[in-house]
């Protein structure tokens, strides 16, 4: 097979390469997607790439002016350094709390200031699995495009709507569209499966080392707290989020 490109200095591999930075990515406005599972799921949910990057090892999903990178080139630009043999660029889209259409009654999910990118990974999986219309960043501190967070998401942030949010704009957003808030706390005056999370509703939680900030907490219509019986004094922030939105999901009868 011959190759469109074959050196490691070749301009497009070192771009691709600085686009594992944020800062290169917000500059151009645009995210890496790599491997064929990932890319086709984004594809299949309205996503466009804007170039492919193909060594020629991967079934044919029909990406028209692919250009072709000899494998070990290819791998060299992925930041795993293992391409799947399939890189694409995309266009970064919008995140504003304004693009989030609640419904009627929905279910939501939050986290306030979580800053390992496979935690929102996997509360984005969390939330499509429970049938949540919404998944919001709150007080961000990890980029949504990160590829760990697109990796541990499986998919999942190509379908479920995700937004960004300060905790202040977040709170004229519910109290806009009269959703209450429930937030998770060792303080709750009920355990989960005593708490009410039935019509609109968006569940937080908050950091694993601090928790959920005052604010949120005062912010909150309740809390509700994760009974445990171990001596390990909190769980994994996706683990806590996910607890309570299958909970939710039960007294919905959506699971």
């Amino acid at each position: 097979m011959a190759y469109d490109v074959t050196s490691p200095t070749n301009e497009r591999i070192k771009r691709l390469i600085r686009l594992r930075d944020r800062r290169h990515r917000d500059a151009e406005g645009v995210f890496v997607i790599e491997g064929p599972r990932l890319i086709s799921c984004a594809i299949a949910n309205g996503l466009e790439p804007l170039e492919v990057y193909v060594d020629g090892s991967t079934p044919d999903l029909d990406l028209p002016d692919a250009v072709t990178v000899e494998p070990t080139i290819l791998s060299r630009a992925s930041y795993r350094q293992r391409s799947e043999g399939l890189i694409a660029v995309f266009s970064q889209y919008s995140l504003s709390l304004e693009q989030i259409n609640p419904g009627g009654s929905p279910l939501l999910l939050a986290a306030e200031s979580v800053e390992k990118p496979g935690n929102v990974g996997a509360m984005l999986r969390t939330a499509d699995a429970c049938g949540a219309a919404a998944f919001i960043s709150v007080d961000n501190t990890v980029d949504v495009f990160n590829p760990n967070v697109i990796r541990a998401s499986t998919g999942a942030l190509f379908m479920v709507p995700v937004a960004v949010a300060t905790l202040d704009d977040l709170g004229r957003w519910l109290n806009r569209h009269s959703i209450r808030l429930i937030a998770a706390s060792p303080t709750g005056e009920k355990p989960l499966w005593d708490t009410d999370m039935s019509g609109a509703v968006l569940l937080m939680v908050g950091s694993e080392d601090v928790g959920l900030s005052a604010a949120a907490r005062e912010m909150s219509s309740a809390l509700t707290s994760i009974p445990m019986s171990g001596s390990a004094d909190s769980l994994n922030a996706s683990v806590s989020l996910a607890l309570l939105a299958f909970e939710a999901a039960r007294q919905r009868r959506q699971v």
